[in-house]
């Protein structure tokens, strides 16, 4: 039996099945389930071509899919103390730190570039939820304000996509800090004249959602992101009572007030380039914060 298992099988194996599909050749769907071929789902900008489903973006594919011509430049980030607590749950800090990178090739949850979006020269902050569900550190906080004073050195608008469960446990009440820092850094925009977009993508939520993901002039949101500060799980538990249909989603915030359109992916260059264009009001970029 072990002959015939360990020796027989796999060769049988080999000959019929000279090649397995390799896994990252498809992509399912997570609302309706339908499996969808890697390469055009990622041609579609990580839209279901059935559902019309948003789904999550890498930083770097969400940077090449929104400037003109894929031509930016991506600005250096200050380092950060690593493991600033020494913090431990059920593996320490710096493991998990080594296996986010590893997975994403990136150094943290943001990258900042600067580049031209239908021809207005922009800064832009992506936060990235493939590292550590996009969670705002003290690397984090860094990039958006070297963000922020790139776009004042620039005299141009600051755009910034946000995507994260919140604050990062991992760094206690450093990665606290973060949310009045960034909110200083949004005033200098607005005292220096200069347009802050925020774009919520899914999810948005926690610390990032109370401080810089809703303190932009404009409020852009993508087609069903869930944007809030605690889940909804948590608040009926609260209250005890049963949530309205589409609670904390774009178009149930669109409806109330809480931004000002829903853009469907396809349309967000085009449109940004437009609200980025009418805010600046022609206005050239290196003279505009003076």
């Amino acid at each position: 039996m072990n002959w015939l298992t360990n020796y027989v099988k796999p060769k049988l194996q080999k000959v019929l099945n000279p090649k397995d599909t390799p896994d990252h050749l498809w992509h399912k769907c997570k609302n309706c389930g339908q499996m969808i071929f890697q390469k055009e789902f990622v041609a579609n900008m990580h839209v279901c071509a059935h559902c019309e489903h948003h789904d999550r973006v890498p930083a770097k594919d969400r940077l090449d899919m929104l400037f003109d011509m894929q031509t930016y430049e991506l600005i250096a980030l200050p380092e950060v103390k690593a493991d600033p607590l020494k913090f431990r749950d059920t593996k320490r800090y710096t493991e998990r730190m080594k296996i986010a990178r590893a997975n994403t090739g990136e150094r943290d949850a943001i990258k900042v570039a600067t580049g031209k979006i239908g021809g207005q020269m922009a800064v832009v902050a992506v936060q990235n939820f493939y590292f550590m569900g996009g969670s705002m550190g003290m690397a984090v906080g860094e990039g958006i304000l070297t963000g922020a004073r790139k776009s004042l050195e620039l005299g141009v608008p600051f755009v910034m996509f946000t995507a994260s469960g919140g604050a990062r446990m991992q760094e206690g009440i450093l990665s606290l800090m973060q949310m009045p820092r960034t909110t200083v850094a949004v005033q200098m925009l607005r005292e220096a004249g200069l347009p802050y977009v925020v774009v919520l993508t899914d999810p948005t939520s926690g610390g990032v959602s109370a401080s810089y993901a809703m303190l932009g002039d404009v409020q852009i949101a993508e087609p069903d992101a869930m944007i809030a500060f605690s889940g909804p799980r948590v608040i009926e538990q609260t209250i005890r009572e049963k949530l309205p249909e589409g609670f904390q989603r774009a178009e149930y915030l669109l409806e109330h007030g809480m931004v000002d359109m829903v853009v469907h992916r396809h349309q967000l260059q085009e449109k940004l380039g437009t609200v980025l264009s009418l805010l600046m009001g022609g206005r050239k970029h290196k003279h505009a914060a003076e």
